[in-house]
């Protein structure tokens, strides 16, 4: 008579269970990058619980958030929404780093804010674009590194333009990329924001004049037939994200890039996503480290199959 053990079974669930990924990790894997124009972001709104409940699920979600129109010259909000963060996550804790005010009218000052998680990511250099004639709001960039990624270090530059000034802005990125790619010496370089980059800012025409579009070495990863804005009224690619090379593109992992329509995953109707803001969130997911995707679920699966085997020969 053979010889069994109520282990077996168990143990050959298990290494089933590494042969076959489950969905819900998939969906989870990666490293998380978004950017969010919540429009006039001040104290006013972090004041509005509900506006501030529904912007933590949404700024959660990610390892790092860009935010865009932020206008908190002495942090409050800001700092009201990092607090509430790492008060809700048992997971992560969550640090901001801001740009100076930006722009051309005093009632219309506006701030970058990178959100961003101490555990998977940190920052490892910033850098104030300075040509003023260039932008309306200069682009306040950030080197990040993280030990989660495929990519360990990587530069994301943000922009919110001037809608009349789209074209011309989004062009003068190209620069933005020159001095911060040799300042650091690195070209994997992100690009993300509130670009304008559709509709009657940016025409199929005026498009060829954009040096991060016409240059095969820049990929978009939104494209131009997206929609990022909440109201039924437009249907307009706005918020962009473009990487630069080939090199980078490879770390992005595929058909990740997306928006997030979080008035449809958090049940709201259009009124009260729109109290919030008229656009949607862009996001994107960089690969993990190909040691934690690929050499510890083989050493685990190696370990599993030697134990099974052991177990079979002693039938």
């Amino acid at each position: 008579m053979g010889w069994r053990s109520p282990l077996l079974p168990l143990l050959l669930l298990l290494l089933f269970s590494f042969l076959t990924p489950s969905e819900g990790g998939a969906k989870k894997s990666g490293f998380k990058i978004c950017a969010f124009n919540v429009q006039k972001f001040n104290t006013v709104k972090s004041s509005n619980q509900r506006l501030m409940h529904t912007l933590l699920r949404i700024v959660s979600r990610c390892d790092i958030t860009l935010l865009q129109e932020v206008m908190d010259p002495d942090g409050k909000a800001v700092k009201a929404l990092v607090n509430s963060l790492n008060r809700e996550s048992d997971r992560y804790q969550y640090k901001s780093l801001s740009s100076k005010s930006l722009g051309n009218s005093p009632s219309n000052m506006q701030q970058y804010v990178f959100i961003y998680r101490v555990e998977t990511v940190s920052v490892t250099g910033q850098h104030q674009y300075q040509k003023k004639q260039s932008f309306v709001r200069e682009p306040f960039v950030v080197a990040f590194q993280s030990n989660r990624t495929a990519i360990k270090k990587f530069i994301l530059v943000p922009l919110h333009t001037e809608p009349s000034k789209a074209v011309q802005e989004i062009d003068q990125l190209y620069d933005v990329f020159e001095e911060v790619s040799k300042k650091w010496n690195n070209k994997n370089v992100m690009f993300l924001g509130d670009f304008h980059a559709g509709c009657s800012y940016v025409t199929r025409a005026t498009k060829k004049k954009i040096r991060l579009f016409s240059n095969p070495k820049f990929f978009s990863l939104i494209g131009d037939k997206v929609d990022t804005t909440v109201s039924d009224d437009t249907h307009c690619a706005y918020d962009r994200i473009i990487v630069h090379g080939e090199a980078m593109l490879k770390t992005i992992t595929p058909f990740s890039a997306n928006v997030f329509s979080y008035h449809k995953e958090f049940k709201l109707s259009k009124r009260r996503a729109l109290e919030l803001s008229d656009h949607l969130p862009v996001e994107v997911r960089l690969k993990s480290s190909a040691l934690l995707l690929q050499a510890t679920p083989l050493l685990i699966l190696l370990s599993v199959s030697a134990i099974v085997q052991s177990f079979l020969s002693a039938l």
